[in-house]
């Protein structure tokens, strides 16, 4: 399945969406216009010589072009305008629209053991697709066994799920659950669903109008209002409004049922590629089928909302305007032997996790990695449960948990090859800071000094002592575990407060700065942490695509390739070649050492991120491959690939089978 191909699609479907937005528009001007003409031909004085008010010539006459295009006018500026403002509160990341809907941010070290349990997952699907870790939020008041992700792009994506979710699924369950959204995460189902709440808001605010009119004409009239006789025709005002409303209620269903079924089958399919088992999200499916609760959604704010989630949040009589497939024909998407029945568990002891039992455990973090290297490689090997840690971590007694939390950071600490009180400084944000900061301290006992010193001037308590305490682990890891180690920290960033980040990347770049020059690997760190924390504390405007061809970026190609090259571990040449000629540059030559300056790097790889969607995998892919060429991939490689997907909102390619990484 082409992600990135789905992407384009996406695209395209933003035009649909647009074409269907401008026909209810249309619609909605021309039934205003009839309200209005029925509002002012009621308002008349009854005519008792003529009997009436006219009949339907009366009423027809109410209607003139100027009229008609003042209305126009005023109802295209007040969709657009709410539109506008809706896309602004949306668009400042996925966080704003899961704490709209009451969701609460899990922390890394968070002691709910079904919380605990769902961040391990997120984690091993993450690693599966090559992402970052995304924030999770817990929807705690929401019994329903729901999800969504949302967000602009992949670095400001959240994922949330409901109490309900995360209490109620055994773990491969809600592996095929977490899969799903990720699969909305990398297609670009999210930006769309976001364009789409934006510009439905606009075409359901006129109802919105006429349910305040309505109100207001219950409230105690005074005196003059009541002498005057158009008084009593703001009810029917406000009535044909909020008509009005359901209409355009009606088209925005429509628009949604539209745009969003087929994502869902798409998602569910994808759930099974990731997790390499159709188990996971047919269970999921099945369970909710069971469960008397469903996938109902109860926060303010869901219904408008509707088209991101896993699930139908409230009972529909007319799957026609349904945003999501009938369940069952979801099931039997996944799981063509079907029998049709439903599983039923007994969930009276609400607010406690499933217990799995050895047998029922889903597929671990090791596994599901692998699975996803050998789906990359055309592999259909099976994949072997693990031996359930997680599990025992996410259903222990309070007395044994602490234990069981052991045993998983000893075995992270073990997979990462990075000392396990590593670990668990990485997953709190005072830790996190020191460990990214100590990757940037210099051997040197001269220059080390001047950055501590701007360390202890930074203001933060406590970060000086600890970057001098870890500061020597850290520098025996070496370059290899840079990049691992930053990738455990980034969750624990993002808890940080607004103020606490920028004081943090203001100190990041006076360490960089200490020695009046950049490194290349001082860049990719600085550019992980800016592109995946900034979406979480700033509005970030995305990379828009300008590039069609890789012609055109043809020059800024050739510096990255470049730089990949001389920085390389294979012959440097080679490399340069075998990239240039997997993108079809055969009449690129490489750029002396001397023209690859960390700055002229940035630039290129900047305007790189501004390549149509479908060009940006063909680059990393064809970078990876020509790096992986001697069968290994170096720290500075890595990185660089890394840094280059975080600027270009690509997830990083699967290193082919075949390929080690040192």
């Amino acid at each position: 399945m082409n992600f990135f191909e789905q992407q384009d699609i996406a695209r395209r479907n933003t035009r649909v969406l647009v074409v269907l937005f401008v026909a209810a528009v249309l619609l909605l001007i021309v039934l205003t216009n009839a309200a209005v003409a029925g509002y002012l031909w009621f308002g008349q004085d009854y005519n008792v010589y003529s009997g009436g008010r006219g009949g339907l010539q009366g009423f027809l006459g109410y209607f003139s072009w100027a009229r008609f295009g003042g209305i126009g006018l005023a109802v295209s500026a007040t969709v657009a305008m709410v539109a506008l403002v809706k896309w602004w509160q949306l668009s400042t990341g996925g966080k704003v629209v899961a704490e709209s809907m009451g969701g609460t941010l899990i922390v890394p070290a968070t002691r709910d053991a079904a919380e605990r349990r769902c961040l391990n997952v997120v984690q091993e699907i993450a690693l599966a697709a090559n992402m970052p870790v995304p924030p999770v939020y817990v929807l705690n008041d929401e019994r329903g066994i729901n999800a969504f992700a949302a967000g602009i792009s992949p670095a400001d994506a959240v994922v949330a799920v409901t109490r309900g979710t995360i209490d109620h699924l055994k773990r491969h369950e809600l592996q095929g659950v977490i899969a799903h959204e990720f699969s909305h995460i990398l297609n670009g189902d999210m930006r769309l669903n976001i364009r789409l709440a934006a510009l439905l808001k606009g075409i359901t605010f006129i109802g919105d109008v006429g349910h305040i009119l309505l109100r207001s004409s219950n409230r105690v009239r005074s005196g003059a209002s009541e002498r005057n006789g158009n008084g009593a025709m703001m009810p029917m005002l406000g009535l044909a409004l909020w008509l009005l409303g359901l209409v355009g209620a009606g088209v925005a269903g429509f628009i949604k049922a539209a745009i969003s079924r087929q994502k869902e089958y798409l998602a569910d399919a994808s759930a099974v590629q990731f997790t390499r088992s159709p188990d996971g999200i047919g269970d999921a499916l099945k369970v909710i089928g069971g469960y008397i609760p469903g996938t109902l959604v109860h926060a303010a704010r869901a219904q408008e909302m509707s088209h991101i989630f896993f699930g139908e949040i409230e009972h529909r009589l007319w799957h026609v305007f349904a945003t999501h497939p009938p369940l069952a024909s979801r099931i039997r998407r996944v799981d063509p032997t079907w029998n049709g029945e439903y599983i039923q568990r007994d969930l009276r002891q609400y607010g406690r996790p499933d217990r799995p039992l050895g047998a029922d455990v889903g597929v671990g973090r090791a596994a599901i990695v692998a699975a996803a290297f050998a789906a990359a490689a055309g592999g259909q090997a099976a994949i072997e449960p693990d031996t359930g840690l997680e599990d025992a971590a996410a259903s222990a007694p309070d007395a044994d948990f602490d234990s069981a939390a052991d045993q998983l950071e000893e075995r992270t600490a073990e997979r990462a090859e990075i000392p396990v009180a590593f670990v668990r400084q990485a997953q709190e944000p005072l830790g996190a800071q020191a460990l990214v900061c100590c990757l940037l301290i210099h051997p040197g006992a001269a220059l080390r000094q001047a950055q501590l010193a701007t360390l202890a001037e930074s203001g933060t308590t406590g970060l000086t002592e600890l970057v001098t305490t870890l500061a020597p682990g850290v520098r025996e890891l070496g370059a290899p575990r840079r990049l691992p180690l930053l990738e455990l920290c980034l969750p624990a960033l993002k808890a940080m407060s607004a103020p606490q980040f920028r004081l943090f990347k203001r100190t990041l770049l006076l360490l960089i700065r200490a020695d009046g020059q950049t490194e290349l690997h001082e860049w990719c760190l600085y550019q992980l942490v800016r592109h995946y924390l900034d979406p979480q504390f700033i509005q970030v405007k995305p990379s828009r695509p300008r590039y069609r061809s890789l012609h055109k970026v043809a020059y800024h190609l050739r510096v990255v390739l470049s730089v990949l090259a001389h920085e390389g571990s294979g012959e440097t040449a080679a490399v340069f070649r075998l990239a240039a000629d997997e993108l079809d540059l055969r009449a690129l030559a490489i750029l002396p050492r001397e023209q690859c300056s960390v700055a002229a790097f940035s630039r290129a790889v900047h305007e790189l991120a501004d390549c149509y969607p479908l060009l940006k995998p063909r680059v990393l892919k064809a970078m990876a491959l020509a790096a992986g060429a001697d069968g290994r991939l170096n720290p500075a490689e890595r990185e660089i690939i890394a840094s280059m997907a975080a600027v270009m909102d690509c997830p990083v390619p699967v290193t082919p089978e075949g390929i080690h990484q040192i």
